[in-house]
């Protein structure tokens, strides 16, 4: 594992590289240290954003940016009916889940309606974080287990809990010593077709090592499209083995739909939908309501009872009636304005024309992803398939410049990872694959 952070460290500004900046960028990057030296920037030179919509921001000097990173903002930036419900509950009533209020209860109907339906509890708080806080001490409470098997850069939160189950926060992160890590299922690396029964065998190491150790197994903490590991969507069905191994062993599986839910992927409204499974708790984060605070945690009943007939539970603000405001009205937008078939259509679209430039940068090793989710791995080497980290950090400079904002992922950053919010279409296509065609050219790669 890296020294340093992949997910916060791989594209990010550096303290020299301040002296080149523009006034103005300097007196802010400078003023920055009052929040002390744990946030990062991205870019060498950052951007300074004033304003968004849709799928395009805008700085402080008026240029436009296409953002090919923000899930976040999962319908797209400002989008007006989300600023509509939330601006109507606000001027009404916002308060916390000890009053009775209607919102939370329609909001918990209409999305465990998108689920297997032996998902049938869920739970709401303000974080991903917190979802998956929780998450794991359910696991653990209905397990009798400890154990948590990650793969080995993935990311899940930064509560204590969570961090030490995110090994993609880089080795000054101490992971939790219950834990385990298995590799990710890269189907272009493994130089295999049953990536999900080598998957699945990774796991039942891990299991084997944790119980050598006297660690019982509680199970299994997954994002459903590996997002910060590299991104690794195929084959569909890939994660049967390795939920069927888990439940055998006593286990239960998290998806963390974080970043894959919401009808990104296209093929389902949900990550872990696309592989025909039925995880046993569900975890979501700021994209369910277009980055207002709010998140949750879906899971079947009997396994919620191991944990809610023992303790109560109480999040101020988490199913507050604003953010459950924002999250209907984000499940009505992506209803009306068929986002789900949108991300299908346009993501195979952008991963076509991100194939016809393949054929003129020997750089472009492998082309994957889902629906609006799409990993482009850069290599040294087609045949050996050394990693292009150099390269891929400044090919995100060179987007930059060209107006596409992105960043890398995988366990040597160099995988763009294209997450565009899902107001991003057709016409969006020839600025994204032109700005990565000319930076690779200009890079001489």
């Amino acid at each position: 594992m890296s020294t340093r952070s992949t997910i916060m460290d791989s594209n990010s500004f550096r303290a020299d590289d301040a002296a080149g900046l523009p006034d103005g960028l300097k007196e802010l990057t400078d003023r920055r240290a009052v929040l002390g030296g744990a946030y990062r920037l991205f870019y060498r030179t950052p951007v300074h954003l004033v304003r968004g919509e849709g799928q395009y921001l805008f700085d402080a000097d008026g240029r436009k940016y296409l953002d090919m990173y923000n899930n976040v903002a999962s319908l797209g930036h400002a989008h007006p009916a989300v600023v509509e419900a939330v601006t109507a509950q606000m001027q009404q009533l916002n308060t916390h889940t000890r009053y009775l209020h209607t919102a939370i209860l329609d909001y918990s109907d209409e999305i465990l309606a998108t689920m297997p339906e032996a998902l049938d509890r869920i739970m709401f708080m303000c974080t991903g974080s917190e979802a998956n806080d929780l998450a794991i001490r359910v696991a653990r409470e209905y397990t009798g287990g400890q154990g948590i098997i990650v793969t080995r850069e993935s990311y899940h939160g930064t509560s204590a809990l969570t961090s030490g189950h995110s090994p993609a926060l880089g080795s000054g992160q101490p992971i939790d010593p219950t834990a385990r890590l298995v590799d990710a299922p890269d189907a272009y690396r493994a130089g295999t077709e049953d990536i999900g029964r080598v998957f699945a065998d990774r796991i039942a190491a891990a299991i084997a090592d944790m119980r050598a150790a006297g660690i019982p197994f509680a199970g299994v903490l997954a994002d459903s499209i590996f997002s910060s590991d590299g991104v690794f969507a195929d084959a569909p069905g890939l994660l049967q083995p390795a939920i069927e191994l888990v439940h055998a062993e006593g286990g239960v599986w998290i998806a963390d739909e974080v970043q894959p839910g919401f009808g990104r992927t296209g093929d389902s409204f949900w990550g872990f939908a696309r592989h025909d499974v039925v995880p046993d708790l569900v975890t979501m984060g700021k994209p369910m309501g277009n980055g207002i605070p709010v998140s949750g945690m879906a899971a079947k009943d009997e396994v919620l009872r191991a944990f809610t007939d023992q303790l109560p539970y109480f999040n101020t603000f988490g199913g507050n009636p604003v953010s459950m405001a924002a999250a209907r009205a984000v499940l009505t937008v992506i209803r009306e304005e068929e986002l789900q078939e949108r991300a299908k259509r346009v993501g195979a679209e952008f991963r076509a024309a991100l194939a016809e430039i393949a054929t003129r940068h020997e750089a472009i090793g492998d082309i994957r992803g889902a629906g609006q989710f799409t990993g482009l791995e850069l290599v040294l080497d087609r045949t050996t398939k050394e990693p292009a980290s150099a390269l891929a950090l400044d090919l995100l400079e060179q987007l930059r410049e060209r107006g596409v904002l992105t960043s890398t992922a995988g366990p040597h950053a160099n995988v763009l990872k294209l997450r565009p919010p899902l107001a991003f279409g057709s016409e969006d296509i020839d600025w994204a694959v032109s700005a990565i065609d000319e930076g690779l050219s200009a890079l001489g790669a």
